[in-house]
């Protein structure tokens, strides 16, 4: 069964060598009860390790069934400690986290037997020596004699072939010494029992065999053994494996007997993770409350492509001197006169760029280009005006759209005037500031947008072309200027006011209250432009001149706009798609332009291009002869002589005088561009004067885009699409454009998340310096459990194993930190959020991602194991005879 011939052990300090087993010989039968005696330091212990695969001899050979173990690996030994070996130690040597069952248990973990069968056998075993009430004991909480007991039954449950006792009855007393000896010999019927004492008495009593050692050889064997006894070949055991689990168990065991040193290790753990969750947390509110800032501002000022626009760039350089060329004269006592006025002029003339919007919302709405996905939405404008009436309280007929608020000022005739005067691009920038200023205006085709952008006070959104919303400031207010639009306040009472103003007389505007149910009274009618003329002959005549009540019948049968709901300006929105006044959906202007499109005199007119339907004539206006005109004179010559042709009025033909003397520094060509824009409609007109009178639009065709990206990420995505767009057309077709609010955020973003990356930089060294005090705790805890690693390698556990249980430590401090961290921190940006609101008035929602949260936690557990691996592999290293003999 086991063989021992020659074996040595020496135990070298420095130069100091120490034999403690000088040539030991001797054979043990597979079942006997052995009894090792001797003083103390003749050899007992060692010679018992050495059998037990925890000590290794220095020379000699061991023989276990036939096998020489020179050849064994450290699994080989780890193996046979395991599944041939059961251990009793003198001072018990449980582990005191660890209950009674656990410990009883540990071993067939080790053998890799389930759950349930390993359950089933540890409770048998405690049985079998009469613990089987005492199964979720702790250690401490039993007697010397019960401690012993359960060690005999952790030797016995993996069913070993030879059971080691060293010293079994040394702290008992002589009737509990009895009661286990009793033990022993039943063990001993089946199996090797070799059991080192100090007592003579008790190993005459109960042993089979006597063996006395002295100075580290046997000096007398009361039964000794050949070895020639038939034995069976030693099966090749199953390596020994801890499961993960068994070791997290073991672990949370243990730190839970230190609960508070376990919690103050975590939190100290957690400073660094809670320091990386609040910069995320702000960091991510930050982000979040400028991404909604983009979008509510990109909602206010879109990407906006008109038919005509300019580039300012070259017109701000001559204003400011710059990009001109210098020329050398050749006299210095001389003045010479520069030509800036004459440069700055033309590079405004020049600037102006016409863009095909055609082709341009073809490529919009093509679903390939993924715009769509990109944008809020994309609104459409056209040339052709909405017509809306509403009957007052007086009975009277108020136009509500387009706006004659400004015109009862008197102002907009004057501002009509410097349009003409500085040409075509300027009066399309004046038709541009005329819509802006009308109180009507369509909404964002984004209901979601709207309603995150607005409270609603009453009533809903707009579902059908035919109602509108009332959009009130975030005072609840309607400026008076709505108010006269709508006629809630009367226009009369503006006449003059202007006048009074440049007198420096100060003007009051009343006060006025409405109630929600009056202003959702509120109708209006749309009036299709083409309604108001009839037939007459071969022309068609404009009734509202020859029948004053005309508009009123037409009233009676045009559409009805309704209002169905009132809101405001969201406390969280930034800024709004619309400003204060009516919105209407889009859908009602696509409605009036179709029918338009779709009228007699447009069709007439389309069909007749070289007649003009209100004459019947021919289009009277040569445009080739007023060129030529231009040719032969100077623009102030020209206005003198066709102001009679043009039918001007006489302020018209003033304004024109006055700025005659501009136009003299401007080219022909130029000017040329501008004249049709001066051509009056009754001196005859052309088609696209009478197309634009009946309000005619081309739905393909818009006069203007407005593009509202999601984000200035999309906006930067939508800008390389267009700048795509124009790489693919020829320059005729490329799209003009001025991004004002590009440079206004675009970069913040960057700075908030370059700023976070600092700080976490910074934070993240206290996160590296709390790893490293975790590694050191660990170390102390690898002292402190000293005694548990022989323990556990003495049941078989490899040096593997003992790795993993240190390793299952670190990962469960880290973990419980990372958490910690996180639940801190979560409670942390409540107080923060109302500091950041009290103190700046900006509403930001400081969030840990729950990403973020995870990545988090999982950087405290890899840290920490990190921080584990030294103190783990130093615990694995550790000598089991060492370990064993430590308190």
């Amino acid at each position: 069964m086991l063989t021992l011939k020659n074996i040595r052990k020496e135990y070298r300090t420095g130069d100091l060598t120490v034999e403690a087993l000088r040539g030991i010989d001797i054979s043990f039968r597979k079942n006997e009860f052995v009894a090792v005696l001797g003083p103390s330091g003749c050899g007992k212990t060692t010679l018992l390790n050495i059998i037990g695969g925890l000590d290794r001899y220095t020379d000699g050979e061991l023989t276990i069934k036939g096998r020489a173990t020179r050849e064994f690996r450290d699994r080989d030994w780890d193996s046979y400690r395991n599944h041939s070996i059961g251990f009793m130690f003198q001072s018990y040597n449980l582990i005191p986290h660890q209950t009674v069952l656990s410990n009883v248990e540990l071993a067939l973990t080790l053998s890799g037997v389930s759950l349930q069968e390993r359950r089933r056998r540890a409770v048998q075993a405690l049985e079998q020596v009469g613990l089987g009430e005492q199964l979720k004991k702790k250690p401490a909480e039993m007697s010397g004699g019960q401690m012993q007991r359960v060690a005999i039954a952790r030797a016995l449950v993996n069913d070993p072939e030879i059971v080691l006792a060293d010293e079994p009855t040394g702290a008992l007393d002589s009737e509990t010494s009895v009661q286990i000896m009793e033990v022993l010999k039943e063990i001993a019927r089946d199996r090797l029992v070799i059991m080192v004492t100090h007592n003579p008495d008790l190993a005459d009593q109960y042993a089979t065999r006597i063996v006395r050692l002295l100075d580290g050889r046997v000096i007398d064997d009361s039964d000794p053994f050949d070895g020639n006894e038939e034995v069976q070949p030693a099966a090749k055991a199953g390596n020994t494996s801890m499961g993960f689990g068994t070791a997290l168990r073991l672990s949370l065991n243990n730190l839970m007997t230190k609960k508070g040193r376990t919690f103050m290790v975590s939190l100290a753990g957690s400073i660094g993770i809670i320091g990386i969750a609040l910069i995320l947390s702000v960091s991510t509110g930050v982000n979040t409350y400028i991404k909604r800032v983009e979008e509510d501002t990109l909602s206010a000022y879109p990407l906006e492509i008109t038919q005509q626009t300019m580039d300012l760039t070259d017109t701000l350089s001559s204003l400011m001197g710059v990009s001109v060329e210098e020329q050398e004269h050749p006299d210095e006592d001389k003045v010479y006169s520069g030509s800036r006025m004459t440069n700055m002029l033309s590079a405004l003339w020049s600037s102006v760029t016409n863009n095909n919007l055609r082709n341009f919302k073809a490529y919009l709405e093509d679903e390939k280009n993924g715009i769509k996905d990109l944008v809020s939405g994309i609104q459409y404008g056209y040339d052709s005006a909405l017509l809306l009436y509403r009957e007052d309280e007086k009975g009277q007929i108020v136009q509500v759209n387009p706006s004659t608020a400004m015109e009862a000022t008197g102002i907009t005739t004057m501002m009509q005037m410097s349009a003409y005067s500085a040409g075509g691009f300027q009066e399309t920038l004046m038709n541009e500031s005329n819509r802006r200023m009308n109180v009507f205006e369509p909404l964002l085709n984004n209901d979601e947008l709207l309603r995150h952008q607005y409270d609603i006070l009453a009533g809903r959104l707009p579902e059908a072309m035919d109602e509108v919303v009332i959009i009130v400031n975030s005072h609840n207010e309607l400026t008076d200027y709505t108010l006269y639009t709508l006629g809630l306040k009367d226009q009369s009472e503006l006449a003059g006011q202007f006048e009074l103003l440049q007198s420096g007389i100060a003007i009051e505007s009343e006060p006025m209250e409405f109630t929600y149910d009056e202003l959702l009274a509120m109708r209006f009618r749309l009036i299709v432009n083409t309604d108001f003329y009839e037939k007459r002959g071969n022309h068609w005549v404009d009734l509202r001149k020859e029948d004053p009540d005309y508009l009123r019948s037409l009233m009676e049968t045009a559409m009805e706009i309704k209002v169905v709901g009132i809101m405001r300006p969201s406390a969280n929105a930034v800024a709004t798609s619309n400003g204060s006044g009516i919105g209407y959906r889009p859908e009602l202007l696509d409605h009036l332009i179709a029918q338009v499109s779709e009228s007699e005199i447009v069709r007439e007119q389309l069909e007749n291009p070289t007649v003009d339907v209100f004459t019947g004539q021919a289009f009277d206006t040569n445009e080739e002869d007023l060129m030529a005109a231009l040719d032969r004179m100077s623009f102030a010559d020209f206005i003198k002589e066709y102001g009679s042709v043009m039918h001007w009025s006489e302020e018209v033909q003033a304004q024109l005088n006055a700025v005659s003397a501009i136009f003299a520094y401007l080219p022909k060509e130029r000017i040329k561009q501008f004249l049709p824009t001066i051509l009056p409609q009754d001196m005859g007109g052309s088609l696209q004067q009478n197309l634009s009178t009946l309000g005619v639009s081309d739905l393909d065709a818009p006069s203007s885009i407005a593009i509202y990206p999601k984000s200035f990420e999309a906006k930067s995505t939508i800008t390389n699409l267009i700048d795509a767009y124009n790489a693919s057309v020829d320059e005729e077709n490329a799209i003009h454009y001025t991004d004002y609010v590009g440079l206004l955020m675009s970069s913040v973003t960057d700075i908030i998340n370059a700023v976070s990356y600092v700080l976490i930089a910074f934070v993240a060294i206290s996160l590296v310096v709390s790893s490293i005090m975790i590694g050191i705790i660990t170390y102390i805890s690898v002292l402190e459990r000293t005694k548990e690693i022989g323990i556990l390698r003495a049941m078989g556990a490899s040096k593997r194993d003992i790795t993993r249980v240190f390793t299952a430590e670190t990962l469960i401090i880290g973990f419980v930190a990372g958490v910690l961290g996180i639940v801190v921190t979560w409670l942390l940006t409540f107080p923060i959020n109302h500091i950041i609101q009290k103190l700046t008035g900006i509403d930001i929602a400081a969030v840990l991602p729950t990403r973020g949260a995870v990545i988090l936690v999982i950087i405290s557990v890899i840290l920490t194991v990190i921080a584990g691996l030294i103190p783990s592999r130093m615990a694995a290293r550790k000598d089991p005879v060492a370990a064993l003999r430590t308190e």
